[in-house]
Formats: C-alpha cells, structure tokens, sequence
C-alpha cells in the first residue's frame, strides 16, 4: 500500500527529507481519498517532486502544534477542510451542533471557528516571513468583503484577517501548481500576482490589467445597495474565459484583487488527478477513535463530474467549481469502480456515481469551452436555454458499464438528479433505466418550494415542472412494475417567501400525506446570491426589493407550518394561518392543519373522533393507502396526483 503523506516528524525523517517544502494545515482530519481536497492537493504536489508535510486539527491554542516539520522551505498551505468551519459548528439557529463528521469519531471541537483565520494568524505568530496560501471552501468564498451571517455584519476580506499571503480559490489544481512553480523559481511570493484563481494584496493597482473596482470596503459595510451592487459584479465574473480582476479597496491597506478564476481542468487532467496514489483510507491513528464518519458516505461513491450549470441561488458552487463541467473518462471512473470492488469492506453496492450534480455530464453548450457561460443568462432557468444541450447518453453509458463490473450488485444515483434537466430530455430511456437499476425505493429531489415566486427566487423551475416530473416518474416505475417514492426536500424561510408562501407549502405537504423528520431553514452561507438577498433586501443582479423573513419568530412559525401534525407546533401554526387570514384551516375536515384550541388536548368521540388532531386520521385516509408503509420521509408518487386532482378546489 502507498505511505500517507508525514504527519511527524519520524515520518517525515523515516523517508530521508530534513525538511518539507510544504506544510500543509488542514480542520479535517487526514483522510487520504480524492473526495478530500487536502489530499487532493498533497498528492498532486507530492507527484511534482514537491515534499508534503499534513498537520490536520492541529490545537490552535499552542503555537508548537504548527511546529510538526519545521518552518517549510517554501510555505504553508492551510484549508478549514471540506466544510466551511462555521457551517461545521453551527446550525442556522446558531446552535452548536453535536458532531463533526470529519473529525475522529465524529467528535466536536476539534477546530475552531473561522478556521482559516486561526491557523493562519497561529502561523503567522511563529513564522514571520513565510508564504501562507489559504485554499478550500471557506476561504474561496471569503476572498473579497462578504456578509457574515454568524456576526450579521459585512467582514474583511479573508486575507485582511488572516495574515495570509495568497489564496488559491474554487478547484486549486492548476493555481497551486504555479503557485509552487514560482515560489521554487525564487519569485517572492508578494510578487505572485499572475496566477488565475488566486486573489492578493497589493498596494500597487496598476499590477493589474484593466481590473474592474468594485465598491470599497467602507462602502460595502455601511451601504446594502453598494454591498449588492459589488455582489453583482463579482457574481457576473465568475467564468475563466469572460471574467476580469476584480480589485477592491481597503483605504491604506491597500487593495484586495481578485484574478480572473482558472481555467477548467481538461478530461485527461481530471483522469491524472483521480489516479494518483490514494490509500482511499483514513489515517491509522484514528482507529482508535473509531475511524472518520465522512469516509463512510463517500467510501464507495464514484464522482464523474464538477460544476454545475444549474446555478441554485442558494447554492455556492457558481462560486467554487464554476458552471462550466468537468467530466473524467470512462475509463478512469470503471478503473476506480474496479479498485474498490476489492477492498474488503465492499459489499457489491456502489453508493453514488455523479458530482454537485448526478446527471450533468457535459457542458451545457458547445461554445462554453472556447467563449465561457453566459454572463447575463442561466443554462435552466427560468426555462432552459435553446442553446442546452441536453442528452444523458453519456451517462447512461456509464451507468450500464458500472452496472456490468463483476462483484457489483447495485449502482445508486444518490447526489441527485436535475428533474428539469430530465423534462428537457425527449428521450425517457435514461429515466427508465435510473427506475429500474439505480433508484431503491426512494428518489431524492429537491423541488424547494410550491410557490412560483419563491422559486424565482431561489432560481429554481416553476412548480409545473416539477409536477410534470412525477408523472413522467410515475409511468416509468409502472412500466417496470415497481412502487417507489419520490423524496422531495423543501426549504423554508428563504428570501421571497412570505407568511402566505409558507401556508402554501404546508398545504401541499399535507395533500402529499407525510411529515417531514427535518426541515431545513434557508442558511445564509458566504458568497451566495441568495445570501445577498437576505441581508440587503435587495436581488442583486435587478435591483428589486425583496421581502426576506429574518425574526427568529417568523422563521420558527414557517417551519413549524411544515410540520404542522406535531402537537408542539400548534400555537405556531395558529398564529401563522391568523397572520394570513387563512382560519379555513382550523377545524375537523381533512383539509385542516389544526384542530379549534377549546377542544385541544380534549378527548372526543363518535365521529369526530377520527377527524380531529389537526385532521390528521382524515387526511391519512385521503392519502394513498401505500402511503401507510413508507417512512415518514417517503413520498409515494401517486399522492402528487392526488393532490393535482384536488387542488383546484377550495381550501
């Protein structure tokens, strides 16, 4: 088996090296599998001849645990890890959470928060003058001023706070690589301003070719409308082949510039990446504390694609990956399929094969690979684009080949597919096919909402699409003779939905006759657009006002609406159908969601019996009877088109 990267000292003598050229910090642990970037960007350096030192979580509060190796030949490379750290740590109530899936036994604490700011400045304290590259998530998404949702406040770029020298934003490969050549060339590394994908600190703007000035930093702090319209500049400059620098002022700190992002890796880049020398496993001295939760979700996942054209509001991968795909060939994925049929722990079941998303495996038009994405255009939304290529043979292919691997039983698609994209495709093989082999009783999807205005909000299809997506999916399982469910994730709270959007959704939640286990609040993470929206009231790229429910209150009555048989969540509930002249709903009938408060907590009986508890017994009855056997989380089908017969009517 290949050697993990050093973690000590003896290990880094044990291979003959006094020294390394690069320490690399990382706030997970040492997981050594191409779905951690850290060991993305160890192996890839080590492949280069670079010499590569991990020191994951170290303790934060001790200098001499960045210590490990020495000070580095040429610098430090540090990352939060794969989850921005304050994500990691808080729910979007602000709640600590309990577990870190990418700690040792999923312990907590293990990193603090702001990650990338902690290590560097910890760095920083020891090692006056030696190069700090930050990389990962958290620090790509806060390389210029950006709203933090923690502190409720606009904050500094991440280098201002950090210290550090540089960072390698979005997908690192190509930046880090020049970044190493330049600093082995002797080049300062104040003088690394060339790099695509990476942002700097200079005092000197005339380092940059025609950049664009973006509002400066005082202004973005104090002025929402400055904050939006500085969001839109960035947000249309997200493309390798379109965009320019972006430069933006701190007064006499100089300037923050943004270059342009990296280029997007080719097929064979892609391939060269995922062959490098992984051991696929966590380091051994976890094994004591019973492994890396993380590791066990992707062990025996296969991902095929980066990037996403489909653009999410909510969703920062315009910002990290980009729109444009990058795909690996067949060949290098059924090699890597091959390979995990013979780990011991393989059970015949691949968990996934796709990316951000399953079914995208090309870019979206021909032109994207020459001319970039449109800066004033999205590839499927509001409807998709004339120009989209839409074909999902490749995948098909694909799938069929991983299916045809001896020692492996099933092949699941669990990342989630784009049912708009699936409409697009006249061709229903690839559906057929997914119902058939890939698919185990539950399809996840993500429809979001049911209003049509709080999903052009969140740059999501009309309802209708999705609506249109269930039948289609319907007829596929009855043509291959299976009942299986569509799983469908809703979000509330999001920028857009008012008191009345929410009723809304929980109606339509109540005609599908489930309950779901967790509702997920919209959460503002850094850089996204919809994130924008929360804190400036504002869309960014129309200028429009948007409502945006903020108080906790009203973020609390709009998730309990989602879960409206839970007796906890009554006086919630009421006080939201009040709120919107909706009191049609309180009653006995099956269209209710609660009962009348004087007989809450009361006993009856005869025949009111089975119609009160927020009309629960009833609607159970009026939901398909198959309804009965799944999980509380599991959506048959057939109870959408019950609820597209009904909702004509009057509620």
């Amino acid at each position: 088996m290949q050697d993990f990267l050093p973690v000590t000292r003896e290990d880094m003598k044990s291979r003959g090296w006094e020294a390394v050229d690069f320490v690399y910090v990382t706030g997970d642990a040492y997981v050594d599998h191409p779905s951690f970037g850290s060991a993305i960007i160890g192996r890839l350096l080590e492949s280069r001849g670079y010499r590569v030192g991990m020191i994951p979580q170290p303790d934060w509060r001790k200098k001499e645990s960045i210590q490990v190796f020495g000070e580095p030949r040429l610098g430090f490379l540090v990352t939060a890890g794969n989850m921005d750290s304050m994500v990691n740590h808080y729910t979007v109530s602000k709640k600590h959470r309990s577990t870190d899936a990418y700690s040792p036994g999923g312990k907590m604490g293990l990193r603090p928060d702001r990650a990338c700011v902690v290590y560097s400045n910890l760095i920083r304290q020891t090692y006056k003058h030696t190069p700090i590259i930050l990389g990962g998530i958290e620090a790509s998404l806060r390389g210029m001023a950006h709203y933090d949702y923690w502190e409720n406040k606009v904050k500094h770029s991440i280098l201002i706070d950090s210290g550090a020298d540089l960072i390698s934003y979005g997908m690192g490969e190509h930046s880090i690589l020049e970044i190493a050549e330049a600093l082995q060339s002797g080049i300062p590394v104040e003088e690394i301003t060339y790099v695509a994908g990476t942002v700097f600190k200079s005092h000197d703007i005339g380092r940059v070719y025609e950049p664009l000035i973006l509002p400066d930093f005082e202004q973005v702090q104090t002025d929402k409308k400055a904050y939006a319209a500085s969001f839109a500049i960035q947000y249309r400059n997200t493309d390798p082949f379109t965009a320019r620098s972006l430069a933006e002022s701190y007064g006499n700190r100089g300037y923050v510039i943004q270059n342009p992002p990296a280029q997007p890796l080719t097929e064979i880049e892609m391939d060269d990446v995922y062959d490098l020398p992984y051991t696929g496993q966590y380091h051994p001295m976890y094994q004591k504390d019973g492994g890396i939760p993380a590791l066990k979700e992707i062990k025996f996942s296969l991902t095929s694609n980066r990037g996403c054209f489909g653009s999410c509001n909510f969703c920062a991968l315009t910002f990290h990956q980009g729109r444009i795909l990058q795909t690996r060939s067949h060949e290098s994925i059924l090699k890597e399929a091959v390979r995990m049929t013979e780990d011991p722990d393989f059970k015949g079941y691949i968990h996934d094969v796709g990316g951000p998303t399953a079914d995208f495996r090309h870019p979206s038009c021909k032109k994207q690979l020459t001319k970039g994405v449109c800066q004033n255009r999205q590839c499927l939304f509001p409807s998709p684009c004339k120009n989209l290529t839409v074909d999902h043979k490749d995948y098909l292919k694909l799938l069929r080949e991983i299916r045809n691997i001896p020692k492996v039983k099933k092949v699941f698609v669990r990342s989630g597919i784009r049912f708009d994209y699936l409409m697009a495709d006249p061709d229903k093989t690839f559906l057929n096919e997914l119902v058939k082999y890939h698919v185990s009783g539950q399809l996840r999807v993500a429809p979001e909402h049911v209003s049509d205005e709080v999903l052009k909000y969140m740059g999501k299809p009309k309802h209708a699409v999705y609506e249109g997506f269930l039948k289609e999916y319907e007829k596929a399982n009855a043509r291959t003779g299976k009942q299986q469910y569509a799983v469908p994730y809703f979000m509330s709270s999001h920028p857009g939905c008012t008191m009345k959007e929410a009723v809304k959704l929980a109606e339509y939640v109540r005609d599908l006759g489930f309950t779901p286990e967790q509702v997920q609040d919209f959460y503002p993470t850094p850089s996204t657009l919809s994130t924008c929206m929360y804190y400036t009231e504002i869309h960014p790229l129309t200028g429009e006002k948007v409502y945006v429910p903020k108080n906790p209150h009203e973020k609390a009555i709009q998730r309990a609406l989602m879960q409206y048989k839970n007796p906890e969540n009554r006086e919630l509930i009421l006080e939201g159908l009040k709120m919107t002249g909706r009191m049609d709903l309180v009653g006995f009938g099956p269209k209710c969601l609660i009962r009348p408060r004087e007989l809450h907590g009361k006993n009856t009986s005869g025949r009111n019996a089975d119609r009160n508890q927020s009309g629960r017994k009833a609607a159970e009855r009026n939901s398909s009877s198959s309804a009965k056997k799944t999980s509380k989380t599991r959506v048959r089908s057939s109870s959408h088109e019950k609820y597209k017969k009904n909702k004509n009517k009057k509620r």
